[in-house]
């Protein structure tokens, strides 16, 4: 045993390997199965020898959401200022649908990590330079909230599930019961609506990506409606 733990600490580390073993981690079984112990066991090490790279698990998590803004795609100047801010919301989105954990990863943090600061900074700057004000984009920013990190907590959300527990095979929505149905029928027709949409589909629910995008639309039509109006808050 004393030789195999000799063998396990002489194995090389380093932060940024440490920190993409987390996340793969993560991937596989959700962010709840994520531990010092299940981390130092994938890596094949002791769980001490992490402790040189990342202080706590407060410190990891703050690392693995920054590998997972790395993954968004820069933002490329363009004259359309919704074009830019767009493709770079759907970029993050896409980055953040393959690590359905880094959204509960990242409400879960007291304090923005540098890489977070860094990815909104670029996105304000993106909305001045499209000729938001000041003030227009402040508000701009309360609106888009989570939506501009390319997630959202929408009223009807299953992905959650998979970023707490790793991903698993969708089950079918459960029917409504007629007596619910019956008593809230404006919410009834909704969901049926939602099924009859997505019944070519086994097994899923709303178009995800889809309401993401109609919202996300809605919102930017709307502001580039307020930006030609020069509208300010204290109208």
């Amino acid at each position: 045993m004393a030789e195999q733990a000799g063998t396990l600490r002489r194995t090389p580390l380093s932060r940024d390997r440490v920190l993409r073993a987390a996340v793969a981690l993560a991937d596989d079984a959700g962010i709840a199965s994520l531990s010092m112990r299940n981390l130092a066991q994938e890596l094949g090490v002791v769980p001490m020898a992490l402790y040189k790279h990342v202080a706590n698990k407060d410190e990891l998590l703050d690392g693995m959401i920054d590998v997972i803004v790395g993954e968004i795609d820069p933002l490329l100047p363009e004259p359309d200022w919704q074009h830019v801010v767009r493709r770079r919301i759907l970029s993050a989105r896409r980055v953040l649908r393959r690590h359905p954990w880094a959204p509960l990863a990242i409400e879960s943090r007291n304090m923005a990590t540098p890489a977070v600061l860094g990815y909104l900074d670029s996105m304000i700057g993106a909305l001045r330079a499209g000729g938001l004000s000041v003030d227009l984009t402040h508000h701009v920013m309360h609106a888009l909230g989570s939506r501009i990190l390319g997630f959202s907590q929408e009223l009807f959300d299953t992905s959650r599930r998979a970023g707490r527990s790793g991903p698993t095979d969708p089950e079918p929505p459960a029917p409504m019961p007629p007596e619910v149905a019956a008593r809230f029928p404006h919410v009834a027709e909704i969901a049926r609506a939602a099924a009859h949409e997505d019944a070519s589909v086994v097994g899923s629910g709303c178009d995800d990506q889809f309401e993401f995008e109609f919202a996300l639309d809605l919102l930017l039509d709307g502001i580039e409606r307020l930006r030609r109006q020069g509208w300010t808050s204290a109208r």
